[in-house]
């Protein structure tokens, strides 16, 4: 568990089941590859999946809570075996803009390179997604931020998305 003065970054348990299937709605997904969740169910399986990588210390999964233990979001590192594993955040929408994505992605990073020694990170953003932009950007001075391949492409669902890839290398 991590804890800043704002918030506690706790591994995603299923009690934050429904928080997170109500929260991951048509507005957050609307640049990302995943679309809502169909079902409780569905959302139910998928983050299985994701605490069954967690145990083989594949995935990280995590809450973001604020100091009275509400839901406002979460934040991934999908990867951990790979050289540059990637990071997802998400804050759900009445807790945007208050700077809650920054701090718990900082502190994850944080973690990820004591505990598994890491010194660079993917990072993807759809480029209309300008909060998306803003937050990478906010990482300039710990990071070296290299920008990697640009993608126009559709979901399988129909998405449209234009998405650029980055590497976040750790400044020596």
């Amino acid at each position: 568990m991590i804890h800043t003065e704002r918030i506690n970054i706790v591994p995603f348990e299923m009690k934050y089941l429904s928080d997170y299937y109500h929260g991951f709605n048509h507005e957050i997904t609307k640049f990302q590859w995943p679309n809502p969740f169909e079902s409780i169910d569905n959302a139910k399986d998928m983050l299985q999946e994701f605490l069954n990588e967690m145990e083989r210390e594949e995935t990280l999964l995590f809450s973001i809570l604020s100091k009275n233990d509400t839901f406002l979001g979460s934040v991934e590192v999908h990867g951990l075996t790979e050289e540059s594993p990637e990071l997802g955040v998400w804050i759900v929408e009445s807790e945007q803009n208050k700077g809650y994505a920054y701090e718990a992605l900082k502190e994850v990073l944080n973690y990820v390179r004591a505990k598994y020694d890491k010194l660079s990170f993917f990072y993807e953003a759809d480029i209309r997604n300008i909060a998306s932009t803003k937050l990478l950007h906010k990482f300039e001075n710990q990071y070296e931020i290299i920008e990697q391949g640009f993608e126009k492409l559709t979901t399988d669902s129909g998405k449209a998305l234009e998405l650029q890839g980055y590497i976040l290398k750790t400044k020596k």
